[in-house]
C-alpha cells in the first residue's frame, strides 16, 4: 500500500480542527484507503476502535439508510459520551439531503467529521450553504510519478518508469495487475462507473454515445485549445450532431466527475483572466489510452498533462499564460508568487530553433518571477538568461531544480 503522504499530512494537521474534512477526486484515486490510513495513523495515537466510526454508503450493508435523518440516527447511535468521536462517512451523496446530517453532526462538540465524494456535486448547494467556511477541501489525485515509481524495486530506469506510467495508468490499483489486458479491464469497469454513478444517475442525459463521443474527442485532444462550437463542429462533422449548449453540458458533468480538468487563459501583462481559449487534461493517463486505444498522442501534451496535474498536486492555482500573441504553457500561483513553466518534449534540433521558440513566451516575460523549461531532454541543469532548463522526469520526481 503507497502511503499518500501528502494527503495524510493535511488530514493530521486538521485533526479535531473545527472543521469538516472533506476529500473529493475520481472514483478509485485512493479516497478510501486514505481514511483508512488516518484511522490506523488515529490508533497509534491512542484512539480506541470504539471511538471510530466509519460507513460507506455505497456499501451493500448501507442501503437502508436512504435520508439524511436515518444517517443522523445511525451515526448518533454510536457516539460515546464524553468521548472524542471521529465520524468517517463514504459517498454520502448517495443519502438524499445527506447535508442535513452533516451539518447536524458538525455542531455537536465531540465529533471530528470526514467524508468522501467522487463528484463536484458533493460541495455544491445546501452542502455549501450549511457548512460555509466550516469545511476544507483536500482535492485528491491518482498517483503522482514519485509515489508511482516508489513502488518499484526494480532497476528500471526513469525513463521506463514512465512510459509504464502513462501507459498503464495511475490509479493505486492498477499497480496490483500484472496483465495488460487486466489493468485495461480495470479501467474501462471505472470509465463505466463514473459514467454511470457520477453522471447519469445526476444528469440523466439522453445521449449516452454523445457522452461518450465528447469524452474519446477530449481525451484526443489534451493540451489543445477547445472551444464549445469547436468541439460541437467536429463532432457534427464527425456524424454525430450536436450543439454546443450540449457539449456545454457534458464538459460541465466530466469536469464534475473528475475525469476532465479545464484550465483557463491569464493575461500575464493585463493580470486578468481570459474567457476564451480554455484547454482541458485528462486526470488518469491509463484512462485515456484505455478509451483511446494505441492512436499516437503527442508527446508533448501527454507531457503537459502530467506537468499539469504535479502542479495541481503540489498545491498551486493553474492557468495558461498569454503574453503578447505567444502562450506560457503554466502560470502557477502557490504560497509564494508566481511561477511559470514551459514543457516541451524535446529542445534539441540542428539550428537551435525550437529551444528559441520554447523560450520566448518566457523571455517576454518582464517580471522576475521564477521561470521553467521541463524537457524530457537528458541535457545538464542549464540557465537561459535565467530561465532553469530541468529534466522533466528529476522534476515529477523532486530531484530536480
Amino acid at each position: 500500500m503507497i502511503p499518500r503522504n501528502e494527503y495524510l499530512d493535511i488530514l493530521i494537521r486538521f485533526r479535531d480542527k473545527q472543521l469538516v474534512k472533506v476529500v473529493t477526486g475520481i472514483r478509485r484515486c485512493g479516497k478510501s484507503t486514505l481514511l483508512e490510513l488516518f484511522q490506523e495513523y488515529l490508533k497509534t495515537q491512542g484512539v480506541a476502535d470504539s471511538q471510530i466510526i466509519s460507513l460507506n454508503l455505497e456499501d451493500g450493508e448501507a442501503f437502508d439508510i436512504q435520508t439524511s435523518w436515518q444517517l443522523y440516527d445511525y451515526v448518533n447511535s454510536r457516539l460515546l459520551p464524553d468521548q472524542r468521536m471521529y465520524v468517517f462517512i463514504d459517498e454520502p451523496q448517495q443519502v438524499t439531503d445527506f447535508q442535513k446530517a452533516v451539518d447536524s453532526l458538525y455542531i455537536k462538540k465531540n465529533c471530528d467529521i470526514y467524508i468522501t465524494g467522487s463528484n463536484a456535486y458533493l460541495l455544491s448547494g445546501e452542502l455549501a450553504t450549511l457548512l460555509s467556511g466550516r469545511y476544507i477541501e483536500i482535492k485528491m489525485l491518482p498517483l503522482s510519478f514519485r509515489e508511482y515509481a516508489s513502488a518499484f524495486t526494480d532497476s528500471r530506469n526513469p525513463e521506463r518508469l514512465y512510459m509504464d506510467y502513462i501507459q498503464n495508468g495511475a490509479f493505486p490499483y492498477t499497480l496490483e495487475l500484472s496483465s495488460q489486458k487486466d489493468r485495461r479491464l480495470y479501467l474501462q469497469g471505472i470509465f463505466d462507473t463514473v459514467i454511470a454513478k457520477d453522471i447519469l444517475t445526476r444528469r440523466r442525459f439522453p445521449d449516452v454515445l454523445m457522452l461518450q463521443s465528447v469524452v474519446h474527442f477530449m481525451f484526443d485532444n489534451v493540451g489543445n485549445t477547445c472551444s464549445t462550437k469547436s468541439i460541437s463542429d467536429a463532432l457534427t462533422s464527425a456524424g454525430r450532431k450536436t450543439t454546443v449548449h450540449t457539449v456545454e453540458n457534458y464538459l460541465q458533468a466530466l469536469t464534475d466527475s473528475f475525469i476532465l480538468y479545464r484550465i483557463g487563459r491569464f493575461d500575464i501583462k493585463g493580470k486578468q483572466h481570459l474567457k476564451t481559449g480554455d484547454k482541458y487534461y485528462a486526470a488518469d493517463l491509463g484512462l485515456r489510452r484505455t478509451l483511446l486505444g494505441s492512436k499516437q498522442a503527442d508527446a508533448g501534451h501527454i507531457l503537459e498533462n502530467v506537468v499539469f496535474l504535479e502542479l495541481l498536486r503540489r498545491g498551486y492555482d493553474v492557468s495558461i499564460g498569454k503574453v503578447g500573441d505567444r502562450e506560457v504553457d503554466f502560470v502557477a500561483v502557490g504560497e509564494d508568487g508566481e511561477e511559470y513553466f514551459q514543457v516541451a518534449s524535446t529542445v534539441i534540433s540542428a539550428d537551435g530553433a525550437t529551444l528559441e521558440r520554447e523560450l520566448a513566451p518566457l523571455l517576454a516575460i518582464r517580471d522576475h518571477n521564477p521561470k521553467h523549461l521541463l524537457t524530457m531532454d537528458l541535457t545538464p541543469l542549464t540557465s537561459h538568461n535565467g530561465i532553469r532548463q530541468v529534466n522533466a522526469l528529476d522534476w515529477l520526481l523532486g530531484t530536480g531544480a
